[in-house]
């Protein structure tokens, strides 16, 4: 989910508000996956490098997450979506952790979506953990140790704001994965750049190494 910043400097708009417009893109994408069939979906909240942004961006950014889970948790959970938090805990406030466990316990009973928001995450991050909890075995003993083993690979990555790379994200689940780069910043992205996402993925032939 990129752009938040650049949408509010265009605008001329502190860069929180550009969060809080990104926010909103968050609310309706779900609302958009679920009318469209979307059965998983992960979003990329903030990653293991976004701490070395400004302190006060990142404060920022850290009572509007707490505010967003407390005020969109009770509809999530009638709209029968599932919410699961990955990512390392280290550095994340008592009382945010706390709102993330609340969340996760009063949808886990939900199968319409199961929405995963990767908070302090980074694919390597993950990897890195999931070694160190690894027994032995193979790919399935390895996966059983990431952070949320019950998660499909990703079928289709979107990137938005015109960037072309991964930036840390899914390393191990997105082996095989669709790309889709849009132009759109984030608090642009609607349901019509989803279902142009959708559309491509249904027209690209995925061989998964085959010919």
């Amino acid at each position: 989910m990129d752009g938040n910043a650049r949408w509010a400097d265009e605008r001329s708009l502190p860069v929180l508000e550009g969060h809080r417009e990104g926010a909103q893109a968050l609310k309706r994408t779900v609302r958009n996956a679920l009318s469209l069939g979307v059965g998983e979906l992960c979003v990329y909240a903030f990653s293991t490098e976004n701490w070395s942004r400004p302190s006060e961006e990142v404060q920022g950014l850290m009572a509007l997450f707490v505010e967003l889970i407390e005020s969109e948790t009770p509809e999530l959970d009638e709209e029968g979506v599932r919410m699961r938090f990955i990512g390392r805990p280290e550095g994340i406030s008592a009382e945010l952790h706390d709102r993330m466990r609340w969340a996760e316990a009063e949808t886990s009973e939900n199968n319409r979506m199961a929405l995963y928001v990767a908070f302090n995450y980074g694919g390597r991050a993950e990897i890195l953990d999931a070694a160190a909890r690894y027994k032995g075995g193979g790919e399935a003993e390895f996966k059983a140790a990431l952070y949320a083993p019950e998660m499909r690979d990703a079928d289709l990555v979107i990137r938005t704001s015109g960037e072309r790379r991964l930036s840390n994200f899914l390393l191990w689940q997105s082996a095989y994965s669709e790309l889709y780069f849009s132009d759109a910043l984030w608090p642009e992205f609607d349901k019509e750049h989803l279902e142009e996402a959708l559309r491509e993925l249904a027209d690209r032939q995925r061989r998964f190494g085959a010919r």
